[in-house]
Parts: structure tokens; C-alpha cells; sequence
């Protein structure tokens, strides 16, 4: 059974403009969250180390620390917590940038408060469906061992360290190990509700995960393509 995914859950808003920041406030509170809000990247830097949240709602363009690269940060120290971003931007490429930068979702403004309720119930059954121990923390691939817990690659060459995207990927597809994955589907519960970006991104996560995961890449065992469909994982 999932965890209900509030109340309780404790949600970062980083956002410039004051009008939108007691927006998101106000109603997220009122949807049963426990809410903070920050007005730069300096500020959310602070309060991701005093008190961290179980989800930022982080704003692209933000004084001081920009959202991508405050996302950047978080994933270049290891922190998992899942990240939506929201920006005024509405162009593919940023889209893609945001993602490939570890975001776990993307929402460009003007939106519908009811959709990025419905994308931040998504996110949160995601990563704390995770922990309800449907997938084991390690996965044995022939003479790989992953480490889903520490991200990492334990292989003939040594330790090889793994994106939180890599490793969301690799524990959806396990938790249907076997099954050929559509990619709209590996896109919708991977990348988030809604993705409207190319399979781009999926192509090129899958890519860099062969080159960690198999013995030979261009031979894959273990991550195989399903033409005409997607993927599948054989564990």
C-alpha cells in the first residue's frame, strides 16, 4: 500500500514574487501541507540545511542563486529531494535543461494551482512509494551491484556514482522488472505529470545508464530496447 502522501508533507516554496510566493502559501496549507517560502537562492539555501523539506517547489529566475543552479547544488551533494520547478520560460529547452539538471518535474507559469497540486501528489507517491519497500535496495547485474540507496555503481572498474534520475528510473523499472515499458509511460512517471518534452531526455538517461550498468553497452543485457515500444529491465 502507497503512504498517503499528506498531511505532513513538508514543502519549500522558492519563489521571488511575493503575490505568487503567499499563493502557493496559502493554499498548499489549506491542502494539508506543512509550507516555508523563500525569496532568493540565498535564502533557500539556508532553510534546505536547517530544515530539510520533502519537496521544493523551486522558481528558475531567483536573486542571488538561480534556480538551476541551486538545483544543480543539490544533486552534486547528493540530495534527493524532489524538486518542481516553475518557471515563466515555456520553451522545450529549458524544460529539458531543468530535468537533466535532476528536477522531478517541470511547470511553466501561468498554471492551474489544481495541476500542480495533482503534479506534487504525483511526485511525493513517487519517491515515498519508494520506501515502502516494493524495491529491494540493491540490484544485482551480473557483475554490477547497484546501490539505489546510495547511488551508486559497485562494478569490475570500481564505484561509478548514479543521478537521482538515473536511480528513479532504474527503481520504477524494477518495480515492473521484466515488463516492456512504454516510453510515454517511463516519461509520465519518471519526469512528471504532463511531460511534454521529447523522449530526448529518456533516450540519453538510458544511454549513460548502460554505460554504468553493463559490461557492454552497445550489447546490453540488462536495460534492453523494446522497438517500437520502449524499454525493459531484466534483473
Amino acid at each position: 500500500m502507497t503512504p498517503p502522501t499528506k498531511p505532513g508533507a513538508r514543502i519549500l516554496v522558492v519563489e521571488d514574487d511575493a503575490n505568487i510566493r503567499r499563493g502557493l502559501l496559502d493554499g498548499l496549507e489549506l491542502e494539508g501541507y506543512t509550507v516555508q517560502a523563500a525569496a532568493d537562492g540565498r535564502e533557500a539555501r539556508r532553510m534546505l540545511a536547517q530544515c530539510p523539506p520533502d519537496l521544493v517547489l523551486l522558481d528558475v529566475m531567483i536573486p542571488h542563486v538561480s534556480g538551476y543552479d541551486l538545483c544543480r547544488e543539490l544533486r552534486k551533494a547528493g540530495d534527493a529531494t524532489p524538486v518542481i520547478m516553475l518557471t515563466a520560460k515555456g520553451q522545450e529547452v529549458d524544460r529539458v535543461v531543468g530535468l537533466e539538471l535532476g528536477a522531478d518535474d517541470y511547470v511553466a507559469k501561468p498554471f492551474s494551482f489544481r495541476e500542480l497540486v495533482l503534479r506534487i501528489e504525483a511526485v511525493l507517491r513517487r519517491t515515498r512509494g519508494d520506501a515502502a519497500g516494493a524495491v529491494p535496495n540493491e540490484l544485482g547485474l551480473g557483475a554490477h551491484r547497484v546501490d539505489l540507496v546510495g547511488y551508486v555503481v559497485q562494478g569490475p572498474d570500481g564505484a561509478t556514482p548514479l543521478t537521482p534520475k538515473e536511480v528513479e528510473l532504474l527503481r520504477f523499472m524494477a518495480r515492473h522488472a521484466g515488463e516492456a515499458l512504454d516510453r510515454r509511460v517511463l516519461l509520465s512517471e519518471v519526469w512528471g505529470y504532463g511531460y511534454l518534452g521529447t523522449t530526448r531526455t529518456l533516450d540519453q538517461t538510458v544511454a549513460r545508464l548502460r554505460k554504468k550498468i553493463e559490461a557492454d553497452p552497445a550489447e546490453p543485457r540488462y536495460l534492453l530496447t523494446v522497438h517500437g515500444i520502449g524499454y525493459r529491465l531484466v534483473v
